[in-house]
C-alpha cells in the first residue's frame, strides 16, 4: 500500500512543470532586499563618503572588517570630513551579509548590492581591498585624492547635496 502512494506522489509530480534554472543563460530573480557584495559610495563631487569612523567595523558580528582611519589636508582631501578610510578591508569568507555595517554607517557609504558572484581560489583573494570596493567617480568628476580650498570642509559628516 505505501508502495502505490509513495509511486502516486510521483507521477503527479510528473505532469508539473519543472522549476529548474538553466544558470549560465537564465538567472533568478533575486528580492529587493537581498544582499550580496559590498559597496563603498561616493558623492556627487567624486570624495568619498567613508570617513573612516569604524563604526561598521564595530557593528560586525563576524569581525570581517577592518578600517584604518587617516587625517585629511586641503592638499590631499579624499572625503569631506576630517578624516578618511586609508585602509578598507572586508574578508569575504567570514562575511555573513548581514547588514549591519550598512546600518551602522553615518555616511551611507557602505552598501551592499546584488552581485552574487563571488568565487575565490585562494584565501588571500577572498580579501576585498578599497580600491575592489569603492565605486569610480561619476562621469567628469576626479578621483580621489583631491585638492581643495582650505577650510571648505570642516564637519566629519557634512551637508552634502545627495546625502539622503
Amino acid at each position: 500500500m505505501n508502495v502505490i502512494r509513495g509511486f502516486a506522489t510521483t507521477f503527479k509530480h510528473v505532469l508539473e512543470d519543472p522549476v529548474t534554472i538553466q544558470y549560465p543563460d537564465e538567472e533568478r530573480k533575486f528580492a529587493a532586499r537581498y544582499k550580496g557584495r559590498h559597496h563603498l559610495r561616493r558623492y556627487e563631487n567624486g570624495l568619498e563618503k567613508c570617513i573612516g569612523c569604524s563604526l561598521c567595523a564595530a557593528a560586525c558580528p563576524a569581525d570581517a572588517i577592518w578600517v584604518e582611519a587617516s587625517e585629511n589636508t586641503d592638499e590631499e582631501r579624499f572625503s569631506p570630513g576630517e578624516r578618511y578610510a586609508k585602509t578598507y578591508e572586508i574578508n569575504m569568507l567570514r562575511c555573513i551579509f548581514c547588514g549591519y555595517c550598512e546600518d551602522a554607517c553615518p555616511t551611507q557609504a557602505v552598501e551592499l548590492g546584488h552581485e552574487f558572484r563571488m568565487s575565490f581560489t585562494d584565501r588571500r583573494d577572498a580579501i576585498y581591498v578599497k580600491d575592489m570596493l569603492i565605486d569610480p567617480p561619476p562621469a567628469g568628476m576626479p578621483g580621489t585624492p583631491q585638492a581643495v580650498e582650505p577650510g571648505k570642509f570642516n564637519r566629519s559628516i557634512p551637508d552634502m547635496p545627495d546625502a539622503k
